[in-house]
């Protein structure tokens, strides 16, 4: 099973911690970059999209290469976002089997001061955020002089969230001598600039670019308070007449909480982690793979390396770490030809790292309604009716001919039969079993769907509407259409684009900020008695609209 892995020349160790986690045979980028790493005096360039198991590929030989507590930072690997940053180092520590490297995230957000005390006690493997890493330099908390590697993992996102100035600042004050592996999906100027002038003899790796998400997966969210993801799920499953499925939970104590819950249901549900032992693994996954289950409720750790066909769904019952995690979860369903659903549930406050998994994984995933009781009840009756008539097509029933009868004695054929459906799913067919589901909102959207945007811009420093289409053009992935409503007045403007776009801006502005506010916010309610501003006329009676394009 492991024989490919095994042919890279990889240690026991690291066989083992392969096996632990369910790999079976490396993916492409893993068979080109990890011998090159391991034998080879090359630096790397490496074009390979998310969820192609590009930190297996660079974080494997990094383990089966350094020498635990060399008193120094070894490695230094930049990543765009804390989500990332906590992913990789995750990966990491997964993969090291018995090493006693010691590998860490350090980003912003987390206390600097529990950050500096973990330096001190000695750190082998750093996964940063630009930001962060120049702020320890700044204080002489850390220093990168005698890297053996120094690795940027998607180098396009950096560069597209501003923090390419940043990375040359970190760059120029590391030593010369080290290795650098540079992984980006695309390979802007900028990025091949950098890496002509920071890489000395380069070797370049470019894997097949591949869909990430299949056309025949169909992505859906779902926005619900956390204290009725549980009702949700149940109704998903109630409206599908042949769920099949497999949930994946953030923790071990979710997993066991919404399998007990499912279970106390009625429903064939079973739970897979990391404390479940190999024998009761393999008796769970013979029956899910047999059906004898539906439900499969899992851990990512536990589910890898598990290959069941015809899944009908996979739901996202706590959101994805990283557009890394969001791929590999939805890629086990929509396989061999056949269409599958892939559902998220997420809460008002996680709608921002669902558009940064959309953004990153280059995927589209829709909003809809969650199913209200009477269209579950109404579905239900239809698949009952349907296998009745399935039953008679048979002639499966003959076996009750005598007891109906004599049931047939004590009513006409409509009381008969309706006793008969009472007795039977009086249960399954009420709608009071279903519990309320509140509805939720966030404050940042508008009735239309759209976002009204503040932007510190404006005539003193010589922007007209034009320009700042064209700058909000150039941040976020917007056509002329999607820009409506520019304002410009002498410092600042306003513009409004679509709800999804606009949570792309604010959060790639947050970013690239290098003062107290970024350059875009949220506009206030121009009604509320807190911003008067954009009440104000501009100074031309005329609106500034941009023209149209026809």
């Amino acid at each position: 099973m492991m024989e490919k892995f095994k042919n890279l020349g990889l240690s026991e160790n690291i066989l083992a911690a392969l096996s632990k986690k369910g790999f079976e045979e490396p993916s492409p980028i893993q068979e080109k970059v990890i011998p090159i790493l391991l034998n080879e005096a090359y630096d790397v360039i490496a074009q390979a999209q998310t969820g192609t198991g590009k930190t297996a590929a660079f974080g494997i030989p990094l383990i089966e290469k350094l020498i635990p507590n060399q008193g120094h930072v070894q490695t230094l690997i930049l990543t765009p976002t804390r989500e990332l940053a906590l992913q990789v180092s995750e990966e990491i520590n997964s993969l090291k089997g018995k090493s006693k490297l010691s590998i860490t995230a350090i980003y912003g957000g987390q206390s600097i001061d529990e950050q500096f005390r973990r330096i001190k006690r000695g750190l082998d493997i750093i996964v940063g955020t630009p930001g962060r890493i120049i702020d320890h330099m700044t204080r002489n908390t850390l220093s990168f002089d005698k890297l053996s590697y120094l690795i940027l993992d998607e180098a396009d996102e950096m560069l597209n969230m501003g923090f390419i100035d940043d990375i040359e600042k970190i760059l120029q004050q590391t030593n010369k001598d080290k290795k650098m592996l540079l992984f980006s999906a695309t390979m802007p100027k900028r990025i091949i600039d950098i890496s002509k002038k920071y890489m000395q003899l380069t070797k370049t790796i470019t894997v097949k670019k591949e869909q990430l998400t299949t056309s025949l997966t169909d992505q859906i969210y779902f926005e619900v308070s956390e204290r009725d993801k549980f009702e949700a799920l149940c109704r998903i499953i109630d409206i599908e007449p042949e769920f099949y499925g497999l949930i994946f939970c953030r923790t071990k104590v979710d997993v066991d909480n919404v399998s007990s819950k499912l279970v106390d249901r009625s429903y064939a549900a079973e739970a897979l982690h990391g404390d479940i032992s190999q024998f009761q693994r393999e008796r769970i996954l013979r029956k899910f793979k047999s059906k004898q289950t539906n439900v499969l409720v899992a851990t990512d750790v536990a589910a890898r390396g598990i290959d069941v066909q015809n899944l009908t769904h996979v739901i996202n019952y706590s959101l994805p770490q990283d557009p890394e995690s969001y791929v590999h979860r939805i890629g086990r369903t929509g396989r061999a030809g056949k269409q599958g659903t892939a559902i998220t549930f997420i809460t008002p406050s996680e709608y921002k790292k669902l558009v940064f998994i959309q953004h990153i994984a280059k995927t589209d995933i829709r909003k809809e309604k969650i199913p209200e009781p009477k269209d579950i009840i109404a579905i239900k009756k239809e698949n009952i009716l349907s296998a009745i008539s399935k039953i008679i097509e048979n002639n499966e029933h003959t076996t009750y001919t005598k007891m109906s009868i004599d049931l047939l004695e004590k009513g006409t054929p409509e009381d008969v039969i309706s006793a008969l459906l009472k007795h039977a799913f009086s249960d399954e067919l009420n709608e009071s079993s279903y519990s309320k589901i509140a509805q939720v909102t966030r404050s940042r959207i508008n009735d239309d769907g759209k976002t009204r945007l503040f932007i510190a811009k404006g005539r003193k420093k010589n922007f007209t509407a034009r320009d700042i289409v064209e700058f909000l053009k150039e941040k976020g992935d917007l056509t002329d259409h999607e820009i409506n409503e520019v304002r410009v007045f002498d410092e600042f403007s306003f513009a409004t684009v679509p709800f999804e776009k606009a949570e792309l801006l604010l959060a790639l502005a947050k970013k690239e900020s290098k003062g107290p506010r970024p350059i875009i916010t949220k506009a206030r309610d121009k009604n509320s008695s807190g911003n008067k501003s954009e009440s104000r006329r501009p100074h031309s009676s005329r609106s500034p609209r941009f023209p149209r394009k026809r």
